[in-house]
Formats: structure tokens, sequence, C-alpha cells
């Protein structure tokens, strides 16, 4: 068994949100287990053997409440002191950065190295301190400056490699991309999302398309598609498959026992929104979040099928446009609740390895609620994630990247309640307009210092009823901007948009 013992203030806790805990493995792989709380101690009964580390969202002082995780650690009697293992689980990432990142051979490191090396003195002396809550005093002290060295170390990098590619001119022309508010129709919106983006991301969803069986609303879609070919600024329809409940029209269900009749019908699908629009759109996001969202039931088999028909059906129809394979929730918190659902990574080695048709993955990033897949991360955790997509052998480009802007819940009838920004976590400090600001500059300079990073798009332009994350837009609702948009403009100006 797997036991964690927690202190703040000198005291057991009394009462812990383990909302959004989950065990992790070895290989970085989401573990099924049993996580509870009692007097104290967090007790985790995991299902695999073999070393597993607790990921958790944790409070620290300065505001920042993130999802983070402990050292890999062996099952034992004796409970783990958590926030110790947390230190000692950041401090083994930031060892394995420091040196695949290069900074032991450079001049540039002696500052990291030398703050790295205060960090590891002060988990030393947790270690060494007794009782255990004077050891867990001492980590509380150790892990805040153990984050904030891990993201100015990653923001450090990314610096860097920026100015490489800046200097190399390896940008691409749409670099920059916004997702479009099919509603808004009006003239100020549309001066917003023409003047700051390279390219814009159409939605165009089964259930969008297709309400009832039979029953095609292509209006919406279509007038904003023939304004963007007017003004030629460059589309990308997304998504093609996606069985997310947001996405799947609810005719669909009849069939769920019934794969080849869905698989027909998703062919149909596909073939049918390709078609219509493949003289406008050059890029297609043509499965998205198959191996995390699972509402029908398909098997591991089935969804690879649905994979490979959604990418070859997008070829046969437009051989020269971009086919985007989409993960969302990429660190698979989701796994370990779902059995019927596939790791991400595990997932792209896999469409990778059966040779399906296609030229880019795409990874979302949607941080602010307190849902799987939602949770904060920090700049370190991210870049080490994209990190891990550079030996996939394809492109990459965020195709959703959003994070709110206030911490005032908003009531959305779709989602079943309301959605609170604050039950996500926090960066910084709690979300604010600045905080966002700061959040997307951050957020974009690691992203685009990747090499194999070729776009990001943000999630959605304005603030309005029904999205993911309320408060995420550049815009207010009365399409007022907000400091993240001029964030955009300033990219743009500093030469990260696309030439």
């Amino acid at each position: 068994m797997l036991g964690f013992s927690v202190y703040i203030d000198g005291e057991p806790v009394a009462d812990l949100d383990l909302c959004g805990a989950y065990l992790v493995g070895s290989d970085d792989v989401a573990l099924r287990a049993e996580i509870s709380f009692k007097k104290g101690r967090i007790t985790c009964k995991k299902r695999a053997a073999g070393p597993a580390g607790l990921a958790i969202l944790w409070p620290m002082a300065g505001g920042r409440r993130i999802m983070l995780e402990t050292a890999r650690l062996m099952e034992r009697d004796q409970p783990y002191i958590l926030q110790i293992e947390l230190v000692r689980g950041r401090l083994t990432r930031i060892s394995q950065k420091l040196e695949e990142w290069g900074f032991y051979e450079s001049q540039e490191g002696d500052e990291f190295l030398r703050r790295f090396e205060q960090c590891r003195d002060l988990l030393i002396q947790a270690l060494q301190a007794d009782p255990p809550v004077q050891a867990a005093a001492v980590a509380d002290r150790a892990l805040p400056q153990c984050v904030a060295l891990s993201e100015d170390l990653s923001r450090h990098h990314a610096d860097v490699l920026l100015d490489r590619r800046r200097e190399s001119s390896g940008f691409g022309r749409r670099v920059l991309g916004c997702a479009v508010d099919l509603e808004h129709t009006d003239e100020a919106y549309r001066k917003r999302l023409a003047g700051a983006f390279d390219y814009v991301t159409i939605p165009c969803t089964w259930r969008l398309v297709e309400p009832a069986e039979q029953k095609f609303n292509w209006k919406p879609i279509d007038a904003w598609v023939e304004w963007f070919a007017k003004k030629h600024i460059p589309m990308k329809g997304s998504p093609l498959l996606s069985f997310g409940e947001r996405n799947v029209p609810d005719w669909l269900y009849i069939w769920e026992h019934d794969f080849e009749t869905l698989r027909d019908l998703a062919h149909e699908h596909v073939k049918r929104v390709v078609s219509r629009y493949t003289q406008y759109v050059s890029s297609w996001d043509v499965a998205s979040g198959l191996h995390a969202e699972n509402g029908l039931s398909f098997t591991f088999e089935q969804l690879m099928e649905l994979t490979r028909m959604s990418a070859a059906v997008a070829k046969q129809i437009a051989p020269r446009c971009t086919a985007i394979i989409d993960l969302i929730a990429p660190w698979g918190e989701y796994y370990a609740r779902n059995p019927r659902t596939i790791p991400p990574m595990l997932y792209a080695e896999m469409i990778v390895q059966s040779g399906v048709n296609f030229d880019a993955f795409g990874l979302q990033f949607l941080f602010g609620l307190g849902v799987d897949g939602m949770y904060v991360r920090d700049m370190f955790q991210i870049s080490a994630l994209l990190d891990r997509f550079s030996g996939v052998g394809k492109p990459l480009h965020v195709t959703a990247v959003q994070a709110p802007s206030d911490v005032t819940p908003e009531r959305d009838d779709a989602w079943g309640g309301e959605k609170d920004p604050r039950d996500g976590g926090a960066w910084n400090d709690d979300w604010s307009e600045t905080v966002q600001a700061e959040w997307l500059q951050a957020f974009y300079e690691i992203a685009l210092s990747k090499p194999f990073v070729e776009s990001v798009s943000w999630s959605s332009l304005a603030d309005g009823p029904g999205r993911i994350i309320p408060h995420g837009g550049l815009l207010r609702r009365d399409l007022v901007p907000k400091p993240a948009f001029d964030r955009i403009l300033k990219l743009r100006s500093e030469g990260l948009g696309g030439s």
C-alpha cells in the first residue's frame, strides 16, 4: 500500500480535497487506484505492481494551486510525507531537464545549478528533520522554490530556442490561430479576428452539422467560410470526428451497440463535410479526443479503426490537406478512471506504428476547470510534455489553448450546473485578466520555441455562454479586448506570427 502523511502548520490535516488526484506509474501512464483520505493520511490502493507517484492539486505560498506529482515510490507500511515527495519529484524532473537541455555544460546554467543545489539542500534538511511535522514544514519552504526554479528554467530555455528559430526563419505562414464563435456575425468581431491571427479554426462538429438524422445545418458554417475565403484567410476545420458529449448528435446514440452502422455513418459524415469545404479548408482535425472521450463504449480496435478511416477519407477527398490527429487531456489522467480509454502517448505511438495516413498531431491545453484534463499545470510541466512529442516523427500543432481571466462561477446548463474556474487551480495567482495575459505569453513562447511545433490556436476569441472555459476569451462579452489580446498582437510584432 502507498500512503502519504499530510501536515500543514504543524498539524495533521483534518480535511483534504482529493478531486483530480490520481496515481501515475514510472512510464508516466495513469494507474487505476482507490485513493482515500482519513486522519491526516492519504491511502492509495493501486491495481498494478511497481513504483508509482501521486498527482494532486496542491496549494502553495504566493497563490499557486497546481497539479504536482510526487517522486515514483515503492509501497511500504510506513507512510511517506507528502510535501517531501512532491519536492523530490520536482527536483528529479529538474535534474533530468538540466541535463537534457544542456545546462550542465553551459556557463548560462551556473545560476540555475546554484538554485538547484539550494533546493536540494532543503530537501536533505527535510529528510533529516524530526518529528515529521518539522520535516513537512521544511519541505513546504522548498516546494515553491523548486516550482519557481523549474518555471524560470523552462522560460530561459524557451528564450534561447526562440531566438534561434527567429534567426533561422523557422516559422511558417500559419502560426497563430483562433477558433471562430459561429454565433458572432458583427463587424467588430470579424475585424478583431481577421486582424490578429494567421488562420482560423471553423467548428464543424457532427452535432452542429447534423443535429437531427439527415437534417443538415450548413448555414452558419457556410456564411463564415464564404467571408474568410473573400478575405483570403486560411481555414482549418475541426473536428471531423469527436465523441465527446458536446460534439455527438443525440440521435447517434440509437446505434450505440452497432459498430458497423456507426462506422458507416461516421464515414458518410466525414466524406460529406470534407467534400463540401475542400475548396476552402486546407487543414482538418480529422479525429479529436477519440482516445479520451469514449461515450459510445468503443473497443481499442474500433477506436483505431475510426481514426484510420477518418484520416483516409479526408486524404482521399483532399490529398493536399493537412490531416491532424488531435489529442486532448495530454497528461492522460482520465485513464485512471475509465478503462475504455487509451493513454495519449500509447494512442499516438499506435497510430504511427499502424501506418495511418496523416500529417501531424494536435494537442489541446485547456486549463481552469476541476475536471480531468483541465487542472492547472505549470510551464515546466507543459514544456516537458511537449518535449515528449519531439520523438514521434510528426509535426505538432497546439489545436486549442485557453485559460480563464476571472474566477467568477458561470452557469452552464449544458455542463450540468456551474463552472467555477477556482476548482481547476491557479497558476501564479487567482485568475484575472492580467494573470491570463501573462500566462498566454509564457505558454506561447514555450510552445513556439519547440522547432517541431508549427502553430498555436486560442480556443475562443470572445467570452460568452456555452464556452468550455468560462471567461476564457481574449475579448470581453462586449468585444472590448483584454490584455491577453494585446499580447497576441505583441507576439506577432516580435516575429512569432506567420511570415
